[in-house]
């Protein structure tokens, strides 16, 4: 075997593993003619083998692998613990499919050409790797051919790479190829090139979630005349970290021989790589290694950038992890794949973080902006962050591709800012900003009565200004649905305008859920247009303190709208408008402004009016705006109420001498 041009020195020696201190329990579905599930135990394993240890890189790794598949023996026994309900010849066969598992499992892993690694490392930093960031760099191929790559009988003539003769140049002259890069759920592809020796230089930011992975390189061949890709050959490149901060990477070489190197953190690592269980053909790749990740929150990391691009999972130092917050703002998304036929995009991103499900709002464009701010209670364990990206369908909405992102190690006050690629399609990638914030002083900012429910928000919808036109006439008909967690309202129309002046002002209590408004354009008898979203940030506001402000609209080219917003507490300062109109004198008012204007929409319905229905239809909605307002209002009043009584509880309570001693005794 060679490595680089020099003799390779391998030792081989036997190998015979035996043990019976071990159990291992299994869940199995059992199949007919047996029902149920079985416990399956293993307390015995036998492995006999001879073993190949081949130093590389002078010494400082050692990579290992089976000379051939080895003699397994896997002892099993049903039941549960030490007392087994059933013995194993019960269900004959368990033994040998483990077998079989396991054997499969050591040839993809271990058993040559295939190799593991071990480092020998001259300083152990004793850190535990929690993933790291990778850029992947496809280069380009040589020597190939269809009967070489395909081992086609039919083909078995020398092609042009062996004799330079020409009956098969036609044949490599129209060979179209591409790359499909695979790092466990994450796959790329390069775009397609033609000839024996394609150039790709096709880049790809990856991600890797624990300390070594195996990055696949799958060549293809495409065909006019056929819809699927001829599959043509594999290659692939192993990594691990190792203790010192460096990274070894490891590939079958050419005759099964090693290609072994070591590189440090934005240092980069050029491999070429013959495809394997072939007669020609090899790979350029270059690999980078961004940064490792560690569960104690410290990273490697180096100045190196590829194309202006923030890291992808970025850096930071741990902290405690407890009574902290996570904030997520989804900024923006880019290469997504959309597979309507029309070309039609409303995409937006759901987010999982152990039980907790959020969701943006839908973005009607390739590249969405949705700039959304989303908070999660931390939990300890690292767990991830679960992203799916969707596009919204009639008959069912289209996943578009999904992440993971690693949680640990965010230090408070500095946010990640990083790109994440999305799995299991073969482009996307989603721009996340990740914070953690201790909970006392998110609260503080927020004053005393976050998520207590006792006061409100109180938002005043002013104007806005240079709207998009969505009427053909060059107008617009605007106006503005905000969102508040699960309550909705919305504004007047404003007609013929793109710069409308509302001056409402919208009530609601004050949960810390997301305020988000939508501004839409009217129409009477079709689907009303989007003009443009934004998010109102109130969240840090100091009680009963107003922020004005102009926000720019996200997913339009143009437009901004102008608000108030202000943290209202009832303790400093009561609120007006509870007491400005008995609830029960509105609710006949709004009771009876409905049923007007039901009777004079179905006369208009009759007479045909398309403009007058057109109005109704604007006084219905807002009918149903300040219905909801008005529920919202009983609400708030409710949980005015309730406080009131525990405050004038715990104050009698207090002032009592005898009420105290008689509890206090008991």
């Amino acid at each position: 075997m060679g490595l680089a041009g020099q003799v390779q020195r391998i030792m081989r020696l036997g190998f015979d593993w035996d043990t019976a201190d071990m159990s291992i329990l299994l869940l199995a579905k059992l199949a007919k003619p047996f029902m149920g599930t079985a416990r399956i135990v293993i307390n015995s394993l036998h492995i006999k083998g001879d073993l190949l240890l081949m130093p590389v890189l002078d010494g400082k790794d050692i990579l290992y692998s089976f000379v051939s598949i080895p003699e397994v023996r896997i002892g099993v026994a049903f039941g549960s613990g030490g007392s087994q309900s059933l013995p194993a010849t019960e269900l004959p066969g368990v033994s040998s499919w483990l077998v079989k598992l396991f054997n499969e499992t050591l040839v993809k892993t271990m058993v040559e050409p295939r190799r593991r690694c071990y480092s020998l490392p001259s300083v152990e930093l004793r850190k535990t790797t929690v993933g790291g960031i990778i850029y992947v760099s496809v280069i380009s191929a040589s020597k190939l051919s269809r009967s070489c790559l395909r081992g086609n009988s039919s083909r078995k003539q020398q092609s042009s790479f062996t004799n330079g003769t020409s009956d098969e140049q036609p044949v490599v002259k129209d060979l179209q190829t591409f790359v499909e890069v695979e790092l466990e759920e994450l796959t790329r592809r390069t775009a397609l090139r033609s000839g024996s020796s394609p150039t790709w230089n096709s880049t790809f930011n990856m991600v890797l979630h624990e300390e070594s992975g195996t990055i696949r390189f799958h060549l293809y061949e495409s065909t006019p005349s056929n819809v699927k890709y001829d599959y043509l050959a594999s290659c692939e490149i192993k990594m691990k970290y190792v203790g010192d901060d460096s990274t070894t990477f490891w590939a079958i070489g050419p005759d099964s021989g090693v290609i072994a190197k070591k590189a440090f953190c934005g240092e980069e690592v050029e491999m070429v790589i013959p495809f394997e269980e072939v007669h020609l053909g090899e790979l350029t790749v270059k690999l980078v290694l961004k940064e490792w990740q560690f569960s104690d929150g410290s990273h490697t990391f180096n100045s190196y950038h590829f194309s202006s691009r923030q890291s992808s999972y970025g850096s930071s130092n741990v902290l405690p992890r407890t009574g902290r917050k996570i904030s997520i703002t989804v900024v923006e998304g880019k290469d997504l794949i959309v597979k309507d036929k029309s070309g039609k995009s409303d995409l937006y991103v759901k987010l999982q973080y152990g039980k907790a499900l959020q969701r943006t709002r839908t973005a009607h464009t390739i590249t969405p902006i949705w700039n959304q701010k989303f908070e999660f209670d931390e939990i300890v364990g690292g767990e991830y962050l679960k992203i799916k990206c969707f596009n919204e369908e009639t008959f069912g909405d289209d996943n578009i591709g999904s992440a993971r992102v690693n949680l640990e190690g965010l230090v408070e006050g500095s946010a990640r800012d990083v790109w994440v690629p999305l799995e299991q399609v073969n482009s996307g990638e989603l721009r996340l900003q990740i914070e953690a914030v201790r909970v006392d002083d998110y609260e503080g900012s927020r004053g005393s009565t976050t998520g207590s429910g006792s006061g409100w928000i109180e938002l005043v919808l002013i104007e806005a200004k240079e709207l998009v036109a969505a009427d053909l006439r060059g107008t617009s008909d605007p106006y503005v649905r905000v969102q508040y967690g699960n309550l909705k309202k919305r504004t007047k129309v404003m007609y013929k305008t793109l710069n409308p002046q509302w001056n409402q002002t919208l009530e609601f209590p004050d949960d810390g859920s997301q305020l988000v408004l939508h501004v839409k354009d009217h129409n009477a008898l079709l689907p009303t247009s989007n003009i443009g979203d934004c998010v109102v940030e109130y969240q840090r506001l100091a009680p009963n303190q107003m922020s004005d402000k102009w926000i720019p609209l996200q997913g339009v080219k143009r437009g901004e709208i102008h608000i108030q917003v202000t943290r209202k507490v009832p303790e400093i300062q009561k609120k007006a408008s509870l007491d400005s109109e008995p609830s029960l004198t509105r609710a006949h008012q709004i009771s009876s402004q409905m049923k007007q204007t039901m009777n004079k929409f179905q006369s208009l319905i009759e007479e045909g009016n398309l403009d007058g229905l057109s109005i109704a239809l604007s006084d219905i909605e807002s009918l149903e705006g300040m219905q909801e307002e008005y529920m919202v209002q009983l609400e708030t009043e409710q949980m005015l109420l309730i406080n009131k009584i525990t405050e004038l509880g715990q104050e009698v309570f207090s002032t009592s001498p005898s009420l105290s001693r008689k509890y206090s005794g008991s």
